[in-house]
Protein backbone atom coordinates (compact mmCIF):
# COMPACT_ATOMS: atom_id res chain seq x y z
CA UNK A 1 0.00 0.00 0.00
CA UNK A 2 1.43 3.39 -1.04
CA UNK A 3 1.53 6.59 0.98
CA UNK A 4 -1.38 7.82 -1.14
CA UNK A 5 -3.49 4.85 -0.06
CA UNK A 6 -2.70 5.66 3.57
CA UNK A 7 -3.71 9.27 3.02
CA UNK A 8 -6.99 8.11 1.48
CA UNK A 9 -7.69 5.99 4.56
CA UNK A 10 -6.88 8.89 6.90
CA UNK A 11 -8.94 11.35 4.86
CA UNK A 12 -11.99 9.09 5.06
CA UNK A 13 -11.75 8.28 8.77
CA UNK A 14 -14.89 9.25 10.73
CA UNK A 15 -14.82 11.86 13.49
CA UNK A 16 -16.21 9.31 15.96
CA UNK A 17 -14.72 7.76 19.09
CA UNK A 18 -13.06 4.43 18.43
CA UNK A 19 -9.95 2.27 18.36
CA UNK A 20 -7.40 2.27 15.53
CA UNK A 21 -4.86 -0.43 14.62
CA UNK A 22 -1.61 0.04 12.66
CA UNK A 23 -0.14 -2.81 10.56
CA UNK A 24 3.21 -3.16 8.78
CA UNK A 25 3.72 -4.37 5.18
CA UNK A 26 3.62 -8.01 6.32
CA UNK A 27 0.27 -7.55 8.05
CA UNK A 28 1.82 -7.65 11.54
CA UNK A 29 0.04 -5.58 14.17
CA UNK A 30 2.21 -2.66 15.31
CA UNK A 31 0.05 -0.56 17.60
CA UNK A 32 -3.46 -0.19 19.04
CA UNK A 33 -4.71 3.22 20.15
CA UNK A 34 -7.92 4.91 21.28
CA UNK A 35 -9.36 8.19 20.05
CA UNK A 36 -12.10 10.66 20.88
CA UNK A 37 -12.06 11.46 17.14
CA UNK A 38 -10.48 8.78 14.94
CA UNK A 39 -9.81 11.25 12.11
CA UNK A 40 -8.07 13.85 14.29
CA UNK A 41 -6.01 11.38 16.32
CA UNK A 42 -4.72 9.27 13.44
CA UNK A 43 -3.99 12.37 11.34
CA UNK A 44 -1.81 13.77 14.12
CA UNK A 45 0.71 10.92 13.69
CA UNK A 46 1.36 11.99 10.11
CA UNK A 47 1.11 15.79 10.52
CA UNK A 48 2.95 16.37 13.79
CA UNK A 49 6.72 15.98 13.39
CA UNK A 50 7.63 16.41 17.08
CA UNK A 51 7.42 12.71 17.92
CA UNK A 52 9.86 10.65 19.91
CA UNK A 53 12.29 8.46 17.96
CA UNK A 54 10.30 5.33 18.90
CA UNK A 55 7.04 6.74 17.50
CA UNK A 56 8.77 8.05 14.36
CA UNK A 57 10.17 4.57 13.77
CA UNK A 58 6.71 3.05 14.15
CA UNK A 59 5.09 5.61 11.80
CA UNK A 60 7.63 4.76 9.07
CA UNK A 61 6.53 1.11 9.26
CA UNK A 62 2.77 1.76 9.00
CA UNK A 63 1.42 0.14 5.86
CA UNK A 64 -2.26 -0.24 6.67
CA UNK A 65 -4.79 1.15 9.16
CA UNK A 66 -7.93 -0.52 10.48
CA UNK A 67 -10.40 0.89 12.99
CA UNK A 68 -13.55 0.17 14.98
CA UNK A 69 -16.00 2.86 16.02
CA UNK A 70 -17.71 2.78 19.43
CA UNK A 71 -20.42 4.80 21.14
CA UNK A 72 -18.37 6.79 23.67
CA UNK A 73 -14.83 7.83 24.53
CA UNK A 74 -14.96 5.58 27.60
CA UNK A 75 -15.85 2.59 25.40
CA UNK A 76 -12.81 3.43 23.25
CA UNK A 77 -10.61 3.37 26.36
CA UNK A 78 -12.00 0.01 27.48
CA UNK A 79 -11.82 -1.62 24.04
CA UNK A 80 -8.23 -0.43 23.59
CA UNK A 81 -7.28 -1.98 26.94
CA UNK A 82 -8.97 -5.31 26.10
CA UNK A 83 -7.39 -5.59 22.63
CA UNK A 84 -3.91 -4.69 23.87
CA UNK A 85 -4.05 -7.43 26.52
CA UNK A 86 -5.31 -9.97 24.00
CA UNK A 87 -3.07 -9.10 21.01
CA UNK A 88 -0.01 -7.48 22.69
CA UNK A 89 1.20 -5.29 19.81
CA UNK A 90 4.94 -4.54 19.68
CA UNK A 91 4.70 -0.80 20.29
CA UNK A 92 2.16 -1.07 23.11
CA UNK A 93 3.93 -3.57 25.34
CA UNK A 94 6.44 -1.12 26.85
CA UNK A 95 3.79 1.57 27.15
CA UNK A 96 1.00 -0.38 28.88
CA UNK A 97 0.98 -2.18 32.20
CA UNK A 98 -1.24 -5.13 33.05
CA UNK A 99 -3.47 -3.13 35.38
CA UNK A 100 -7.17 -3.90 34.97
CA UNK A 101 -9.98 -1.40 35.20
CA UNK A 102 -11.82 -1.26 38.53
CA UNK A 103 -15.21 -2.73 39.41
CA UNK A 104 -17.62 -2.35 42.31
CA UNK A 105 -18.26 -5.78 43.82
CA UNK A 106 -21.31 -6.87 45.87
CA UNK A 107 -20.40 -10.13 47.60
CA UNK A 108 -22.97 -12.96 47.70
CA UNK A 109 -23.38 -13.17 51.50
CA UNK A 110 -26.13 -13.08 54.12
CA UNK A 111 -25.30 -9.41 54.71
CA UNK A 112 -23.40 -8.49 51.52
CA UNK A 113 -20.25 -6.37 51.60
CA UNK A 114 -19.49 -3.87 48.87
CA UNK A 115 -15.98 -2.89 47.86
CA UNK A 116 -13.56 -1.89 45.12
CA UNK A 117 -11.75 -4.59 43.12
CA UNK A 118 -9.72 -4.93 39.93
CA UNK A 119 -10.18 -8.69 39.65
CA UNK A 120 -13.27 -10.17 38.01
CA UNK A 121 -13.98 -13.72 39.23
CA UNK A 122 -16.75 -16.26 38.67
CA UNK A 123 -17.60 -16.46 42.37
CA UNK A 124 -21.33 -15.71 42.37
CA UNK A 125 -20.79 -12.06 43.33
CA UNK A 126 -22.22 -9.10 41.40
CA UNK A 127 -19.76 -6.87 39.51
CA UNK A 128 -20.57 -3.38 38.30
CA UNK A 129 -18.30 -1.60 35.83
CA UNK A 130 -15.71 -1.49 34.57
CA UNK A 131 -14.96 2.14 35.42
CA UNK A 132 -12.29 4.23 33.72
CA UNK A 133 -11.23 6.13 36.85
CA UNK A 134 -10.25 4.75 40.26
CA UNK A 135 -11.07 8.10 41.88
CA UNK A 136 -14.57 7.96 40.43
CA UNK A 137 -15.16 4.50 41.93
CA UNK A 138 -13.91 5.59 45.35
CA UNK A 139 -16.19 8.64 45.23
CA UNK A 140 -19.19 6.43 44.46
CA UNK A 141 -18.36 4.12 47.36
CA UNK A 142 -17.84 7.07 49.68
CA UNK A 143 -21.24 8.51 48.79
CA UNK A 144 -22.92 5.11 49.14
CA UNK A 145 -21.37 4.65 52.57
CA UNK A 146 -22.80 7.95 53.80
CA UNK A 147 -26.26 7.34 52.40
CA UNK A 148 -26.57 3.62 53.19
CA UNK A 149 -24.17 2.47 55.94
CA UNK A 150 -23.07 -1.13 55.28
CA UNK A 151 -20.66 -3.44 57.03
CA UNK A 152 -16.99 -3.63 56.03
CA UNK A 153 -16.01 -6.57 58.26
CA UNK A 154 -15.75 -10.19 57.05
CA UNK A 155 -17.51 -11.81 60.03
CA UNK A 156 -19.65 -14.88 59.21
CA UNK A 157 -23.01 -13.18 59.84
CA UNK A 158 -25.36 -16.16 59.73
CA UNK A 159 -28.78 -16.00 61.36
CA UNK A 160 -27.61 -18.58 63.89
CA UNK A 161 -24.49 -16.63 64.90
CA UNK A 162 -26.41 -13.37 65.28
CA UNK A 163 -29.08 -14.99 67.48
CA UNK A 164 -26.33 -16.55 69.60
CA UNK A 165 -24.88 -13.03 70.09
CA UNK A 166 -21.40 -14.16 69.06
CA UNK A 167 -20.36 -10.67 67.92
CA UNK A 168 -20.16 -7.19 69.38
CA UNK A 169 -20.36 -3.93 67.49
CA UNK A 170 -17.04 -2.33 66.54
CA UNK A 171 -15.80 1.22 66.06
CA UNK A 172 -17.49 1.43 62.62
CA UNK A 173 -20.87 1.23 64.40
CA UNK A 174 -19.98 3.93 66.91
CA UNK A 175 -18.86 6.41 64.25
CA UNK A 176 -21.96 5.81 62.13
CA UNK A 177 -20.44 3.80 59.24
CA UNK A 178 -22.40 0.62 60.11
CA UNK A 179 -25.81 -0.01 61.71
CA UNK A 180 -24.70 -3.15 63.58
CA UNK A 181 -26.30 -6.15 61.83
CA UNK A 182 -23.73 -8.36 63.61
CA UNK A 183 -25.39 -7.61 66.94
CA UNK A 184 -28.95 -7.70 65.62
CA UNK A 185 -29.31 -3.89 65.65
CA UNK A 186 -30.20 -3.87 61.91
CA UNK A 187 -32.64 -6.37 60.43
CA UNK A 188 -31.82 -8.38 57.31
CA UNK A 189 -34.88 -6.90 55.61
CA UNK A 190 -33.63 -3.35 56.22
CA UNK A 191 -30.08 -4.27 55.16
CA UNK A 192 -31.30 -5.95 51.94
CA UNK A 193 -33.43 -2.90 51.14
CA UNK A 194 -30.30 -0.72 51.40
CA UNK A 195 -28.38 -3.10 49.12
CA UNK A 196 -31.18 -2.85 46.54
CA UNK A 197 -30.97 0.96 46.65
CA UNK A 198 -27.21 0.73 46.17
CA UNK A 199 -27.72 -1.50 43.10
CA UNK A 200 -29.90 1.23 41.62
CA UNK A 201 -27.21 3.83 42.24
CA UNK A 202 -24.38 1.91 40.56
CA UNK A 203 -26.67 1.08 37.63
CA UNK A 204 -27.33 4.78 37.18
CA UNK A 205 -30.97 4.69 38.34
CA UNK A 206 -30.78 7.80 40.42
CA UNK A 207 -34.42 8.88 40.79
CA UNK A 208 -34.78 7.79 44.40
CA UNK A 209 -31.33 9.07 45.31
CA UNK A 210 -32.19 12.44 43.77
CA UNK A 211 -35.30 12.67 45.94
CA UNK A 212 -33.31 11.83 49.08
CA UNK A 213 -30.56 14.33 48.28
CA UNK A 214 -33.08 17.03 47.39
CA UNK A 215 -34.77 16.58 50.76
CA UNK A 216 -31.40 16.74 52.54
CA UNK A 217 -30.42 19.90 50.65
CA UNK A 218 -33.74 21.53 51.59
CA UNK A 219 -33.19 20.65 55.23
CA UNK A 220 -29.69 22.14 55.17
CA UNK A 221 -30.95 25.24 53.38
CA UNK A 222 -33.74 25.77 55.95
CA UNK A 223 -31.06 25.65 58.66
CA UNK A 224 -28.93 28.12 56.60
CA UNK A 225 -26.29 25.39 56.20
CA UNK A 226 -25.53 26.33 52.61
CA UNK A 227 -22.06 24.77 52.44
CA UNK A 228 -23.43 21.35 53.41
CA UNK A 229 -26.22 21.72 50.83
CA UNK A 230 -23.68 22.59 48.11
CA UNK A 231 -21.54 19.53 48.98
CA UNK A 232 -24.53 17.22 48.49
CA UNK A 233 -25.35 18.91 45.18
CA UNK A 234 -21.80 18.44 43.91
CA UNK A 235 -21.80 14.77 44.92
CA UNK A 236 -24.99 14.11 42.96
CA UNK A 237 -23.64 15.87 39.87
CA UNK A 238 -20.40 13.90 40.13
CA UNK A 239 -22.18 10.58 40.54
CA UNK A 240 -24.03 11.08 37.24
CA UNK A 241 -20.67 11.41 35.47
CA UNK A 242 -19.05 8.44 37.21
CA UNK A 243 -21.50 5.69 36.28
CA UNK A 244 -20.21 3.78 33.24
CA UNK A 245 -22.60 1.90 30.97
CA UNK A 246 -20.22 0.22 28.54
CA UNK A 247 -21.13 -1.69 25.41
CA UNK A 248 -17.70 -3.19 24.72
CA UNK A 249 -16.97 -4.36 28.28
CA UNK A 250 -19.87 -5.81 30.27
CA UNK A 251 -19.04 -8.80 32.53
CA UNK A 252 -22.62 -9.99 32.59
CA UNK A 253 -22.80 -10.70 28.87
CA UNK A 254 -20.72 -13.89 28.60
CA UNK A 255 -19.18 -15.27 25.36
CA UNK A 256 -20.60 -14.84 21.85
CA UNK A 257 -19.91 -13.81 18.25
CA UNK A 258 -21.49 -10.72 16.66
CA UNK A 259 -22.01 -9.86 12.98
CA UNK A 260 -23.16 -6.56 11.45
CA UNK A 261 -24.25 -6.35 7.80
CA UNK A 262 -24.90 -3.87 4.99
CA UNK A 263 -24.57 -4.05 1.21
CA UNK A 264 -24.68 -2.21 -2.09
CA UNK A 265 -25.17 -3.40 -5.69
CA UNK A 266 -21.74 -5.04 -5.95
CA UNK A 267 -20.49 -5.87 -2.43
CA UNK A 268 -21.53 -6.94 1.06
CA UNK A 269 -19.84 -5.30 4.07
CA UNK A 270 -19.76 -7.37 7.25
CA UNK A 271 -18.32 -6.42 10.65
CA UNK A 272 -17.36 -9.24 13.03
CA UNK A 273 -16.72 -9.01 16.78
CA UNK A 274 -15.83 -11.73 19.28
CA UNK A 275 -16.94 -11.13 22.86
CA UNK A 276 -15.22 -13.18 25.58
CA UNK A 277 -16.47 -12.91 29.17
CA UNK A 278 -18.29 -9.73 28.25
CA UNK A 279 -15.29 -8.06 26.60
CA UNK A 280 -14.76 -7.43 22.88
CA UNK A 281 -11.35 -8.97 22.21
CA UNK A 282 -11.44 -9.31 18.42
CA UNK A 283 -12.81 -7.27 15.54
CA UNK A 284 -12.64 -7.89 11.81
CA UNK A 285 -13.92 -6.20 8.65
CA UNK A 286 -15.12 -8.58 5.90
CA UNK A 287 -15.94 -7.48 2.34
CA UNK A 288 -17.61 -9.96 -0.03
CA UNK A 289 -17.81 -9.47 -3.79
CA UNK A 290 -21.20 -10.42 -5.20
CA UNK A 291 -21.01 -12.75 -8.20
CA UNK A 292 -24.65 -13.68 -8.71
CA UNK A 293 -27.83 -12.38 -7.16
CA UNK A 294 -27.02 -13.68 -3.67
CA UNK A 295 -29.46 -12.79 -0.88
CA UNK A 296 -28.22 -11.10 2.26
CA UNK A 297 -28.94 -14.33 4.17
CA UNK A 298 -26.67 -16.30 1.83
CA UNK A 299 -23.90 -13.71 2.14
CA UNK A 300 -24.15 -13.73 5.93
CA UNK A 301 -24.12 -17.55 5.99
CA UNK A 302 -20.89 -17.57 4.02
CA UNK A 303 -19.26 -15.01 6.36
CA UNK A 304 -20.29 -16.92 9.52
CA UNK A 305 -19.09 -20.29 8.24
CA UNK A 306 -15.86 -18.79 6.91
CA UNK A 307 -15.15 -17.03 10.23
CA UNK A 308 -16.20 -19.56 12.90
CA UNK A 309 -17.31 -22.62 10.91
CA UNK A 310 -14.56 -24.86 12.35
CA UNK A 311 -15.66 -24.43 15.97
CA UNK A 312 -16.14 -27.64 17.96
CA UNK A 313 -17.61 -25.83 20.97
CA UNK A 314 -21.06 -24.35 21.27
CA UNK A 315 -21.03 -20.84 19.80
CA UNK A 316 -23.74 -18.22 20.29
CA UNK A 317 -24.00 -15.87 17.28
CA UNK A 318 -25.86 -12.55 17.43
CA UNK A 319 -27.17 -11.19 14.11
CA UNK A 320 -29.20 -8.21 12.83
CA UNK A 321 -31.57 -10.56 10.95
CA UNK A 322 -32.49 -14.25 10.93
CA UNK A 323 -30.02 -16.64 9.30
CA UNK A 324 -30.13 -20.47 9.40
CA UNK A 325 -26.79 -22.24 9.84
CA UNK A 326 -26.57 -26.02 9.36
CA UNK A 327 -24.06 -26.58 12.12
CA UNK A 328 -24.99 -28.19 15.43
CA UNK A 329 -22.44 -26.08 17.34
CA UNK A 330 -23.57 -22.66 16.02
CA UNK A 331 -26.71 -21.16 17.52
CA UNK A 332 -27.95 -17.91 15.96
CA UNK A 333 -30.32 -15.31 17.41
CA UNK A 334 -31.52 -11.75 16.76
CA UNK A 335 -31.62 -9.85 20.09
CA UNK A 336 -34.55 -7.45 20.42
CA UNK A 337 -33.70 -5.62 23.65
CA UNK A 338 -30.89 -5.08 26.14
CA UNK A 339 -27.10 -5.01 25.95
CA UNK A 340 -26.87 -7.74 23.30
CA UNK A 341 -29.05 -5.68 20.97
CA UNK A 342 -26.77 -2.67 21.61
CA UNK A 343 -23.65 -4.57 20.61
CA UNK A 344 -25.32 -5.80 17.39
CA UNK A 345 -26.15 -2.15 16.65
CA UNK A 346 -22.48 -1.31 17.21
CA UNK A 347 -21.46 -3.97 14.67
CA UNK A 348 -24.04 -2.54 12.27
CA UNK A 349 -22.56 0.97 12.60
CA UNK A 350 -19.08 -0.39 11.89
CA UNK A 351 -20.38 -2.19 8.80
CA UNK A 352 -21.96 1.04 7.55
CA UNK A 353 -18.69 2.94 7.97
CA UNK A 354 -16.89 0.10 6.22
CA UNK A 355 -19.29 0.52 3.28
CA UNK A 356 -18.77 4.27 3.27
CA UNK A 357 -14.99 3.80 3.28
CA UNK A 358 -15.28 1.39 0.34
CA UNK A 359 -17.27 3.90 -1.68
CA UNK A 360 -14.77 6.68 -0.93
CA UNK A 361 -11.95 4.54 -2.28
CA UNK A 362 -13.65 4.26 -5.67
CA UNK A 363 -13.67 7.95 -6.61
CA UNK A 364 -14.88 8.95 -10.07
CA UNK A 365 -12.13 8.39 -12.63
CA UNK A 366 -12.39 11.97 -13.87
CA UNK A 367 -11.60 13.42 -10.45
CA UNK A 368 -8.58 11.16 -10.03
CA UNK A 369 -7.37 12.05 -13.50
CA UNK A 370 -7.60 15.81 -12.83
CA UNK A 371 -5.80 15.49 -9.48
CA UNK A 372 -3.04 13.44 -11.07
CA UNK A 373 -2.72 16.03 -13.86
CA UNK A 374 -2.50 18.88 -11.33
CA UNK A 375 0.15 17.04 -9.39
CA UNK A 376 2.22 16.57 -12.54
CA UNK A 377 1.82 20.06 -14.06
CA UNK A 378 2.28 21.94 -10.78
CA UNK A 379 5.23 19.73 -9.83
CA UNK A 380 3.69 18.72 -6.49
CA UNK A 381 4.87 15.90 -4.24
CA UNK A 382 1.34 14.64 -3.50
CA UNK A 383 -2.17 14.76 -4.94
CA UNK A 384 -3.86 18.12 -4.21
CA UNK A 385 -6.98 16.50 -2.77
CA UNK A 386 -7.47 19.36 -0.28
CA UNK A 387 -6.72 22.89 -1.60
CA UNK A 388 -7.17 26.23 0.19
CA UNK A 389 -6.94 29.68 -1.42
CA UNK A 390 -6.64 33.17 0.17
CA UNK A 391 -7.75 36.54 -1.21
CA UNK A 392 -7.72 40.00 0.47
CA UNK A 393 -10.16 42.89 0.00
CA UNK A 394 -10.24 46.53 1.19
CA UNK A 395 -11.61 49.87 0.00
CA UNK A 396 -9.19 52.80 0.16
CA UNK A 397 -7.51 51.17 3.13
CA UNK A 398 -10.73 50.62 5.12
CA UNK A 399 -12.82 47.56 6.04
CA UNK A 400 -9.93 45.17 5.34
CA UNK A 401 -11.07 41.54 5.15
CA UNK A 402 -9.73 38.26 3.82
CA UNK A 403 -11.36 35.10 2.51
CA UNK A 404 -10.28 31.46 2.52
CA UNK A 405 -12.06 29.04 0.20
CA UNK A 406 -11.63 25.26 0.31
CA UNK A 407 -11.73 22.77 -2.57
CA UNK A 408 -11.81 19.02 -2.02
CA UNK A 409 -11.37 16.63 -4.93
CA UNK A 410 -11.24 19.70 -7.25
CA UNK A 411 -14.71 20.84 -6.13
CA UNK A 412 -15.82 23.64 -3.74
CA UNK A 413 -16.41 22.59 -0.13
CA UNK A 414 -18.49 25.61 0.86
CA UNK A 415 -19.14 24.47 4.41
CA UNK A 416 -15.39 24.88 5.02
CA UNK A 417 -15.13 28.45 3.65
CA UNK A 418 -13.88 31.04 6.18
CA UNK A 419 -13.97 34.86 6.48
CA UNK A 420 -11.37 36.89 8.37
CA UNK A 421 -11.71 40.39 9.80
CA UNK A 422 -8.16 41.74 9.70
CA UNK A 423 -7.06 42.64 13.24
CA UNK A 424 -3.42 43.75 13.27
CA UNK A 425 -3.03 45.64 9.98
CA UNK A 426 -3.85 49.35 9.62
CA UNK A 427 -4.49 50.71 6.12
CA UNK A 428 -4.05 49.04 2.75
CA UNK A 429 -1.16 46.63 3.33
CA UNK A 430 -1.86 43.51 1.30
CA UNK A 431 1.36 41.76 2.35
CA UNK A 432 0.84 42.13 6.13
CA UNK A 433 -2.81 41.18 5.72
CA UNK A 434 -1.82 37.98 3.94
CA UNK A 435 0.76 37.23 6.61
CA UNK A 436 -1.82 37.66 9.39
CA UNK A 437 -4.64 35.55 7.95
CA UNK A 438 -2.39 32.68 6.84
CA UNK A 439 -0.91 32.50 10.34
CA UNK A 440 -4.34 32.61 12.03
CA UNK A 441 -5.79 29.94 9.74
CA UNK A 442 -3.10 27.29 10.20
CA UNK A 443 -2.25 28.09 13.81
CA UNK A 444 -5.86 27.27 14.65
CA UNK A 445 -5.86 24.11 12.52
CA UNK A 446 -2.75 22.90 14.38
CA UNK A 447 -4.33 23.60 17.77
CA UNK A 448 -7.51 21.76 16.79
CA UNK A 449 -5.52 18.90 15.17
CA UNK A 450 -7.31 19.36 11.86
CA UNK A 451 -5.65 17.83 8.77
CA UNK A 452 -3.69 20.42 6.79
CA UNK A 453 -4.36 21.04 3.07
CA UNK A 454 -2.22 19.40 0.40
CA UNK A 455 -1.90 22.70 -1.45
CA UNK A 456 -2.25 26.39 -0.48
CA UNK A 457 -2.91 28.92 -3.26
CA UNK A 458 -2.21 32.63 -2.69
CA UNK A 459 -3.97 35.18 -4.92
CA UNK A 460 -1.14 37.50 -5.98
CA UNK A 461 2.46 37.57 -7.08
CA UNK A 462 5.84 37.08 -5.42
CA UNK A 463 5.15 39.68 -2.70
CA UNK A 464 1.97 38.05 -1.43
CA UNK A 465 3.61 34.61 -1.65
CA UNK A 466 6.63 35.77 0.40
CA UNK A 467 4.32 37.27 3.05
CA UNK A 468 2.35 34.01 3.31
CA UNK A 469 5.57 31.99 3.57
CA UNK A 470 6.71 34.09 6.56
CA UNK A 471 3.77 32.68 8.50
CA UNK A 472 4.35 29.17 7.14
CA UNK A 473 7.97 29.33 8.38
CA UNK A 474 6.88 30.74 11.78
CA UNK A 475 4.52 27.78 12.16
CA UNK A 476 7.24 25.34 11.00
CA UNK A 477 4.99 23.99 8.26
CA UNK A 478 7.34 24.46 5.31
CA UNK A 479 7.90 20.68 5.05
CA UNK A 480 4.24 19.78 5.58
CA UNK A 481 2.34 21.94 3.09
CA UNK A 482 2.92 23.04 -0.51
CA UNK A 483 2.33 26.72 -1.34
CA UNK A 484 2.01 28.50 -4.70
CA UNK A 485 0.65 31.86 -5.87
CA UNK A 486 -1.12 32.88 -9.08
CA UNK A 487 -0.51 36.37 -10.49
CA UNK A 488 -3.56 37.90 -12.20
CA UNK A 489 -1.92 39.68 -15.16
CA UNK A 490 -0.31 36.74 -16.95
CA UNK A 491 -1.75 33.88 -14.85
CA UNK A 492 1.76 32.88 -13.77
CA UNK A 493 2.41 30.35 -11.04
CA UNK A 494 5.08 31.31 -8.47
CA UNK A 495 6.85 29.00 -6.00
CA UNK A 496 8.65 29.90 -2.75
CA UNK A 497 12.34 30.76 -3.20
CA UNK A 498 12.08 30.57 -7.01
CA UNK A 499 12.32 33.89 -8.93
CA UNK A 500 11.08 32.36 -12.18
CA UNK A 501 7.35 31.68 -12.60
CA UNK A 502 5.77 28.63 -14.20
CA UNK A 503 3.63 29.22 -17.29
CA UNK A 504 0.87 26.65 -17.81
CA UNK A 505 -1.08 26.34 -21.04
CA UNK A 506 -4.28 28.39 -20.87
CA UNK A 507 -6.13 25.33 -22.19
CA UNK A 508 -4.88 23.17 -19.31
CA UNK A 509 -7.45 21.75 -16.86
CA UNK A 510 -4.94 22.43 -14.09
CA UNK A 511 -4.98 26.18 -14.77
CA UNK A 512 -8.76 26.16 -15.05
CA UNK A 513 -9.08 24.57 -11.59
CA UNK A 514 -6.61 27.08 -10.08
CA UNK A 515 -8.46 29.98 -11.76
CA UNK A 516 -11.75 28.62 -10.47
CA UNK A 517 -10.37 28.51 -6.93
CA UNK A 518 -8.87 32.03 -7.23
CA UNK A 519 -12.09 33.50 -8.66
CA UNK A 520 -14.19 31.81 -6.00
CA UNK A 521 -11.95 33.25 -3.27
CA UNK A 522 -12.28 36.71 -4.87
CA UNK A 523 -16.08 36.41 -5.11
CA UNK A 524 -16.41 35.17 -1.55
CA UNK A 525 -14.13 37.91 -0.21
CA UNK A 526 -15.82 40.73 -2.15
CA UNK A 527 -19.27 39.64 -0.98
CA UNK A 528 -18.14 39.77 2.64
CA UNK A 529 -16.31 43.08 2.12
CA UNK A 530 -19.36 44.77 0.58
CA UNK A 531 -21.58 43.54 3.39
CA UNK A 532 -19.17 44.92 5.99
CA UNK A 533 -18.73 48.23 4.12
CA UNK A 534 -22.50 48.71 3.73
CA UNK A 535 -23.02 48.10 7.44
CA UNK A 536 -20.35 50.64 8.33
CA UNK A 537 -21.83 53.17 5.87
CA UNK A 538 -25.25 52.61 7.37
CA UNK A 539 -23.91 53.24 10.87
CA UNK A 540 -21.99 56.43 9.96
CA UNK A 541 -24.57 58.25 7.78
CA UNK A 542 -28.10 56.86 7.62
CA UNK A 543 -28.07 56.05 11.34
CA UNK A 544 -27.82 59.81 12.02
CA UNK A 545 -31.35 60.31 10.69
CA UNK A 546 -33.83 60.34 13.57
CA UNK A 547 -36.74 58.02 12.85
CA UNK A 548 -34.87 55.89 10.32
CA UNK A 549 -33.89 52.48 11.62
CA UNK A 550 -31.56 49.80 10.33
CA UNK A 551 -34.32 48.06 8.37
CA UNK A 552 -35.27 51.22 6.40
CA UNK A 553 -31.61 52.09 5.89
CA UNK A 554 -30.87 48.64 4.50
CA UNK A 555 -33.82 48.85 2.12
CA UNK A 556 -32.54 52.21 0.77
CA UNK A 557 -29.00 50.90 0.30
CA UNK A 558 -30.25 47.78 -1.40
CA UNK A 559 -32.27 49.85 -3.87
CA UNK A 560 -29.92 52.79 -4.51
CA UNK A 561 -26.53 51.17 -3.70
CA UNK A 562 -24.92 54.19 -1.93
CA UNK A 563 -25.71 57.10 0.38
CA UNK A 564 -24.54 59.60 -2.24
CA UNK A 565 -27.22 58.40 -4.66
CA UNK A 566 -29.83 58.51 -1.90
CA UNK A 567 -28.92 62.17 -1.25
CA UNK A 568 -29.73 63.08 -4.88
CA UNK A 569 -32.85 60.93 -5.24
CA UNK A 570 -36.22 62.65 -5.77
CA UNK A 571 -38.85 62.46 -3.05
CA UNK A 572 -41.22 60.51 -5.32
CA UNK A 573 -38.60 57.79 -5.90
CA UNK A 574 -37.88 57.49 -2.17
CA UNK A 575 -41.63 57.13 -1.49
CA UNK A 576 -41.80 54.12 -3.83
CA UNK A 577 -39.27 52.29 -1.65
CA UNK A 578 -40.03 53.30 1.95
CA UNK A 579 -43.39 55.09 1.88
CA UNK A 580 -44.38 58.76 2.16
CA UNK A 581 -43.70 59.35 5.87
CA UNK A 582 -40.20 57.84 5.98
CA UNK A 583 -39.30 59.25 2.57
CA UNK A 584 -40.15 62.78 3.79
CA UNK A 585 -37.81 62.33 6.80
CA UNK A 586 -34.91 61.15 4.63
CA UNK A 587 -35.49 63.80 1.95
CA UNK A 588 -35.71 66.66 4.50
CA UNK A 589 -32.54 65.42 6.31
CA UNK A 590 -30.35 65.58 3.21
CA UNK A 591 -32.01 68.82 2.03
CA UNK A 592 -31.13 70.47 5.35
CA UNK A 593 -27.63 68.92 5.35
CA UNK A 594 -26.82 70.20 1.86
CA UNK A 595 -28.34 73.66 2.45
Amino acid sequence: MSIHNLKDIIKNLPKHPGVYRYYDKDGKLLYIGKAKSLKNRVSSYFVNKDHSFRIELMVRKIHNIEYSIVATEKDALLLENALIKELQPKYNISLKDDKSYPYIKIVNEQFPRIYFTRKYEHDGAEYFGPYTSVNHVRSILELIKKLYPIRSCSLPLSEKNIKAKKFKVCLEYHIGNCLGPCAGFQSKENYDNNIEQIRRIVKGRLQELRAILKLQMQNHAEKLEFEEAEIIKIKLQSLKEYVTDSTVVNPGLGNFHVFGFTEDEKKAYINYMYVYEGTVIKTKAITLQKNLEESKEELMQFAIVDTIGNTIEKAEVLLPFDVTIENDFIQTSVPKIGDKKHIVELAQRNALFQKQKGKEKTKPDNTTRILELMKEELKLSELPVHIECFDNSNFQGTNAVSACVVFKNAKPSKKDYRHFNVKTVVGANDFDTMKEVVYRRYHRMILEQEPLPNLIVIDGGKGQLSAAMESIYNLKLENQVQVISIAKRLEEIYYPNDPYPLHISRKSETLKVIQHIRNEAHRFGITFHRSKRDKNTLKTELSEIKGIGEKIGSALLQEFRSVKIIEKTALEDLEKVIGKAKAAIVFDFFKTKNG
